[in-house]
């Protein structure tokens, strides 16, 4: 599906003086909802990392793959996902509802110019909606009335983080995912992709200094953790294989004509499963 066309305005509630968390991805992903502010967090990233775009192209790519893996391999008919984003090609509806028609998809974000291009997006489509919800905050979206009513906790579901605990600065994320997945069905999954931090002396000079530039940015945040502190985040979940591994090698499209850039060995993802 095409992008569609959004009015030019800006939605309202949306602060252009500061740089958005969506917006700087959008832009990273050669999208048109971004503005200068956001872009600058880009730029100064460029100036350690030129290639520092392939970290959300690495991140899409993950989710267009796990999603198909969810509904086409595990069955999984229901999805909650954090941290939406803006609508670009390939969001997670359109996808695992491609192969399950009739798969329920319930986004959350709580960015001003995501839920206002979000619900121009889905307004024909009673199968997806989208949440006005802090992802940090597991048990205001657990409790949220839309996340009830149209996810059956009761049967199995996948949950996505993706591209947003890198964002969270706090040092309990695996606290907080914990009570995320304390309330996921057995059978349920659980898909991350993570900044990282490889602990090699090649890439991890490079994944502090992109977390310098990204921590003081106008956008204020992007924590590269190590293999150890993104494996925390799943808990005892039941990996799928190959367990937690560079985003670009989770089940990748096809083999690889050439090597990894630098910056796509700083992103990391894996799929558990709750037993």
């Amino acid at each position: 599906m095409s992008q569609p066309s959004y009015p030019s305005v800006v939605p309202v509630g949306v602060d252009t003086s500061r740089a958005s968390i969506a917006r700087v991805y959008d832009a990273a992903l050669h999208g048109k909802d971004n503005f200068e502010i956001d872009r600058e967090v880009l730029a100064q990233v460029r100036t350690v990392a030129p290639g520092v775009a392939e970290l959300a192209w690495a991140n899409r790519d993950f989710l267009i793959r796990a999603c198909r893996f969810l509904a086409g391999q595990a069955g999984i008919t229901q999805y909650l996902d954090l941290g939406s984003g803006l609508p670009t090609s390939e969001n997670t509806h359109q996808v695992v509802q491609r192969i399950i028609p009739d798969a329920r998809v319930v986004y959350v974000d709580n960015d001003p110019m995501v839920l206002a291009h979000a619900r121009v997006l889905l307004e024909e489509n009673r199968q997806t909606s989208i949440v006005e919800s802090d992802i940090f905050q597991p048990l205001e979206v657990l409790g949220n009335r839309t996340v009830r009513v149209e996810l059956d906790f009761s049967r199995p579901l996948a949950l996505f983080q993706v591209g947003t605990l890198h964002h969270y600065l706090g040092a309990d994320a695996a606290a907080l995912m914990s009570t995320y997945i304390d309330a996921l069905p057995s059978g349920s999954y659980v898909a991350i992709a993570h900044f990282f931090d490889p602990e090699v002396d090649e890439y991890s000079e490079l994944a502090r200094k992109m977390e310098d530039k990204f921590v003081h940015s106008p956008m204020g945040c992007g924590l590269f953790r190590t293999r150890a502190e993104i494996q925390a985040l799943f808990g005892d979940l039941e990996m799928v294989e190959p367990g937690l591994v560079l985003c670009d090698d989770w089940w990748p499209d096809g083999p690889r004509l050439g090597p990894l850039s630098a910056v796509r060995h700083c992103i990391a993802g894996g799929v558990g499963r709750k037993r």
